[in-house]
């Protein structure tokens, strides 16, 4: 399974679902793969190449749901509150996402089409359904298989081609 953990995110802009999700899934696996020492917003921005407020505001919602935590002051910083392989990808979705993960309609439709009478219905099913074969899929991943596969991809990265 393979994220965009540099999904658009800029300053000053909203956050789109998918954002706020790799923006806490890239989080997790910074403070999970330089687990022996917190690290600043600014260190986990910098690695987004972003903005160190709207990190702050993704780690609080991660604090909120226990997934890390702070220290302050000289030395301070975030750490992972669980063990890497205790949290999954679905946990930081959780943690910074509220509702449905796809949209519904925003009013009824009209009960005078044939289409509309019954649209809101199937799409209920179907959607119901596609949400949860997402929680089940990002359940199956732990932070500590992306900071394998972290590490695996910087190794490959290193060996000289031939």
């Amino acid at each position: 399974m393979q994220f965009d953990l540099h999904a658009t995110v800029c300053e000053g802009t909203r956050v789109s679902l998918s954002s706020r999700s790799a923006v806490a899934i890239h989080a997790l696996t910074m403070l999970a793969r330089w687990g022996e020492r917190s690290l600043t917003s600014a260190e986990i921005a910098d690695s987004l190449a972003s903005n160190p407020v709207l990190v702050r505001r993704i780690l609080g919602s991660l604090r909120d749901a226990g997934l890390v935590w702070s220290t302050e002051g000289r030395g301070g910083g975030w750490s992972l509150a669980r063990a890497p392989r205790e949290i999954t990808l679905y946990d930081a979705y959780g943690a910074v996402e509220q509702g449905p993960i796809l949209s519904r309609h925003t009013h009824p439709a009209s009960d005078a089409c044939e289409v509309g009478r019954h649209m809101q219905d199937l799409l209920e099913v179907e959607f119901r359904d596609a949400e949860q074969a997402m929680k089940e899929r990002l359940g199956r991943t732990t932070i500590a298989h992306l900071v394998q596969q972290v590490l695996a991809a910087e190794r490959a990265a290193a060996l000289p081609n031939h």
